[in-house]
């Protein structure tokens, strides 16, 4: 053997020694009586898991109990409502364009007046307020409690779910 030859076998013997140093040296585990933590999750079938419950409504998903102006319901799908406008301006109408999970978008008409409202993610939902000349929305994190009567306005409340239903508040003085 050349010189060259012998270091580099010291070398990789210095290198076993340390690794089975280092693995001697290592946490012992004790043995106890609580089953191993998986650290993947187990298979699931081709059925999908049941999601959180839906939003419970005063009114359900009954879109007529809204023709006053005055409803909580849930949707599931796009729909559209006819309730009265603001201050005697007449019927105003909310169309519901898109619902799933944790996502809602809707449009309003009353007389002139044209707004549209959408949100996204967990407990996020807008507030809509329908006046007489004009109208107002504000989008953001909600929760699903009724809003408040305004004086002179509907207030439209719509609220995101992740189960793919929103929650639709419609309030009139």
């Amino acid at each position: 053997m050349s010189k060259r030859t012998r270091p580099r076998a010291g070398l990789t013997t210095l290198a076993a020694l340390t690794a089975l140093a280092t693995a001697a040296c290592g946490t012992t585990h004790e043995p106890n009586d609580e089953a191993p933590t998986p650290r993947t999750r187990p298979t699931t079938s081709h059925h999908p898991a049941p999601g959180p419950p839906s939003p419970s409504a005063a009114d359900g998903t009954d879109i007529g109990a809204c023709a006053d102006a005055d409803c909580e319901i849930t949707v599931t799908k796009p729909v559209t409502l006819h309730f009265p406008g603001p201050g005697g301006s007449g019927r105003a109408t909310l169309s519901v364009t898109e619902v799933g999970p944790n996502k809602i978008e809707y449009e309003v008409k009353s007389g002139n007046n044209r707004s549209k409202g959408g949100a996204t993610g967990p407990d996020q939902g807008c507030l809509t307020y329908l006046r007489a000349h004009g109208s107002g929305n504000s989008c953001g994190p909600l929760d699903a409690t009724r809003p408040s009567p305004q004086p002179g306005a509907v207030v439209i409340q719509a609220t995101t779910s992740a189960n793919g239903t929103a929650l639709l508040h419609i309030v009139s003085p």
